[in-house]
C-alpha cells in the first residue's frame, strides 16, 4: 500500500467520536448536532424533478468533460453572479463530482511528484487540502489565519527560500471556519506571488452563496482576476458546488473553472481517474445553476438564524459575525475539546473543537480555544441550541 497514507491525520469527526466515547448526555434533551457543515434545508423540488426526469439517460456512459448544456449553464451563472466579461464553457469549465473530490484530485494533477514540492494551505482549514498535498507527495505549509491577523493568510510566514518550491496554494473564501472573505488587495498580493514563483491557486468558494447583505456578495477569485486585468484567469482555478448553494450535498455536483491550461491538464487526469458525472445529475445541475429563487430563500433562512442566535451565543462564547458562510467561529473559555465534551455531556449539543481543524505551528495550534458552530439545523432547533449554550455558561 502507498506509504504516504500513513501521514494522513484522523478526520475531525473521527476525533470527535473518540472524544465523546462513553459520554451519556441527558436523555430528556433532544440531540442537536451543529458540528458538521451539512446543509439540512430541503433540496429544491426543481432539482429532484430534473433528476427523476433524466433517469432514462443512465443507459449511456457520460463524458468526463460533461455535457455542453451543463458547461454552458455554469458559464452563464458565473457571468451573472460575478459580472465576468466572459467564460469559455469549452475550455475554462469542467464539471466535477462535488468540490471535495475535485479539491483533492486537483493536487494530484497539479503537483510534480519528482521534486521537493510545497503546498500552502490555511490553518485552521478544510482537512482535504492537507490530505491532497500529502498524497501528492508534497509538503504542506500551514499559514495561521487568526483574529489578530484579520483572518488573512500571512504570506510572509513562508521563508523566501521556500517560495520557489511552492507549486499550489489553497485559498478558501469565504473561509471555513472563519467566514473571512478575501479582499481585492488580498487577491492582488496572491496573484503577484503566483506570477513571481510560478504556482497555481486553488480557490475553494463552496460557501460563496451564503452571505447576509444582498447588495454585497462575496468577491470571487475569477472576479478579482478580471478586475486586476487577468482576462484568462492565469494561474487560478475556482471550485464551487451545489451542496451549500442548493442544499444538495448528496447530489455530488460542482465545477472547476478558470485557467484553460490548468483545466486541460486536469481533464487529462480525470479521463483516467474515472470521475465523470452521471447524466441524471448533470440534468439536475443544469436546473439548479439556472435558478436563483431557491438560493435567495436559502440565504434568507440562514440570515434569519444568525440574527436569532449570534447575540445569545456571543454572551457565552465570543463569536464575531462572519463575512459569509453558515459557521460561527466562537472562542471558548478554556480548552476547546473539553468545552465540546462538557457541552455534549450537559446539554446534548454537538459542536466541533477548533483544534481539530488546525495543526501545530511554532508550538501552537491557531484553531485551539475555538469551536465551530454550524447553523445548519432548522431555526427552532438552532435557537434551542443557542439557549442551551447560554445555559451551559451559567454556574451549575
Amino acid at each position: 500500500m502507498n506509504p504516504l497514507l500513513d501521514a494522513l491525520q484522523p478526520y475531525p469527526f473521527e476525533r470527535l467520536r473518540e472524544l465523546l466515547a462513553g459520554v451519556r448526555p441527558p436523555a430528556d434533551l433532544a440531540p442537536i448536532n451543529l458540528s458538521i457543515g451539512e446543509p439540512r434545508h430541503a433540496t429544491p423540488a426543481l432539482l429532484r424533478e430534473a433528476l427523476v426526469g433524466a433517469l432514462d439517460t443512465l443507459s449511456a456512459y457520460p463524458a468526463t468533460r460533461g455535457t455542453d448544456a451543463l458547461r454552458e449553464a455554469i458559464a452563464q451563472w458565473l457571468v451573472r453572479r460575478y459580472g465576468l466579461r466572459g467564460v469559455d464553457p469549452q475550455t475554462q469549465i469542467l464539471p466535477v463530482n462535488g468540490s471535495r473530490e475535485a479539491l483533492f484530485s486537483f493536487a494530484q494533477a497539479a503537483v510534480d511528484p519528482r521534486g521537493d514540492a510545497i503546498v500552502v494551505l490555511p490553518c485552521p482549514g478544510y482537512q482535504i487540502y492537507e490530505g491532497a498535498a500529502l498524497l501528492a507527495g508534497a509538503q504542506p505549509r500551514y499559514l495561521p489565519t487568526t483574529e489578530a491577523g484579520g483572518w488573512r493568510m500571512p504570506w510572509d510566514r513562508i521563508p523566501a527560500a521556500e517560495w520557489p518550491r511552492v507549486q499550489l496554494v489553497y485559498a478558501c473564501s469565504p473561509g471555513n471556519p472563519t467566514g473571512h472573505v478575501m479582499s481585492l488587495d488580498e487577491w492582488r498580493e496572491l496573484f503577484e506571488l503566483a506570477d513571481r514563483h510560478d504556482f497555481l491557486i486553488a480557490a475553494d468558494e463552496c460557501y460563496s452563496e451564503i452571505y447576509f447583505d444582498g447588495a454585497d456578495p462575496p468577491l470571487g477569485a475569477l472576479q478579482a482576476a478580471q478586475r486586476l486585468g487577468r482576462e484568462g484567469f492565469e494561474r487560478v482555478v475556482c471550485f464551487n458546488s451545489l451542496s451549500k448553494r442548493s442544499n444538495a450535498p448528496g447530489l455530488r455536483s460542482g465545477f472547476v473553472a478558470g485557467d484553460a491550461r490548468a483545466i486541460a491538464r486536469f481533464l487529462a487526469y480525470r479521463t483516467y481517474h474515472g470521475s465523470a458525472m452521471s447524466p441524471a445529475v448533470q440534468a439536475a445541475s443544469v436546473a439548479a445553476w439556472g435558478s436563483e429563487a431557491h438560493v435567495l430563500e436559502n440565504r434568507r433562512r440562514y440570515t434569519q438564524k444568525f440574527r436569532a442566535v449570534r447575540e445569545p451565543i456571543s454572551r457565552a462564547l465570543p463569536a464575531p459575525m462572519p463575512d459569509a458562510s453558515f459557521y460561527l467561529w466562537a472562542r471558548t473559555p478554556g480548552d476547546d475539546a473539553q468545552y465540546a465534551r462538557d457541552l455534549f455531556a450537559r446539554q446534548n449539543v454537538l459542536v466541533l473543537p477548533g483544534s481539530y481543524l488546525g495543526r501545530g505551528i511554532d508550538g501552537g495550534n491557531p484553531g485551539a480555544g475555538y469551536v465551530r458552530i454550524a447553523l445548519v439545523a432548522e431555526e427552532s432547533e438552532t435557537i434551542e441550541a443557542a439557549r442551551r449554550i447560554l445555559a451551559h455558561a451559567q454556574p451549575a
